[in-house]
């Protein structure tokens, strides 16, 4: 049994990984800035901001893997980046760290071009260059903490929720897409991954993408 927490885990990836957590038979913390109303038995709940990294790191005292299923959006925005490279930083070494980022990152074909650098909507670009930039502090991280960067498929979201199906496919650097091009991936199938990935590691300090 895994002690996990699940920072933004009342959101559409978080509460997603933390049903999953639970349904293994995990220990799994569920942090987010409000407590909600609708909670999944067996989770514990607690309340914290990653604007606040060490009294967040502190309410994190004696997990295994602290996961990061936040999105910057609304005043995180501009702010995200710095405040997960902080939360992470106040860790032990010893905590694996997972991140939940976006298709942006994730390469059009081997050798690339990004996603991001492919006709990717103007809109979310900051959002998507946030994400890219963790990953790129991950990476060139030298104090040699476990990690793993997931890039769902580009069909990723809660206005596409999708079923539960256990199964999906991954694509090292590359997007992942189906025999028509499509790329899709469920809230609930993304969460059998990273569970997947925390049980039985395979992505040592690497991202990875899925999609069916």
């Amino acid at each position: 049994m895994t002690r996990i927490a699940v920072i933004g885990g009342t959101g559409y990836a978080g509460s997603n990984i933390v049903a999953e957590g639970v349904r293994r038979g995990h220990t799994v913390v569920s942090v987010a800035r409000k407590v909600p109303a609708d909670r999944i038995e067996g989770a514990t709940y607690i309340e914290g901001t990653m604007l606040d990294a060490p009294a967040l790191a502190a309410e994190l005292d004696g997990v295994d893997v602290v996961v990061f299923a936040t999105s910057p959006r609304g005043d995180m925005v501009g702010k995200m980046r710095e405040a997960v490279d902080g939360v992470i930083a106040a860790l032990p070494l010893s905590v694996r760290v997972g991140v939940i980022g976006g298709a942006g990152g994730s390469l059009v074909a081997p050798g690339g071009p990004r996603v991001i650098d492919s006709g990717f909507p103007d809109e979310i670009k900051p959002e998507a260059m946030e994400a890219i930039g963790i990953l790129e502090d991950l990476q060139a991280d030298t104090s040699g903490r476990d990690w793993f960067y997931i890039h769902p498929a580009g069909g990723f979201g809660a206005w596409a929720p999708g079923e539960r199906t256990g199964s999906y496919r991954t694509g090292g650097d590359v997007i992942v897409t189906d025999d028509k091009g499509e790329s899709f991936i469920s809230g609930a199938d993304v969460a059998v991954a990273v569970l997947d990935e925390i049980e039985s590691p395979a992505h040592v300090r690497e991202r990875f993408t899925v999609g069916y």
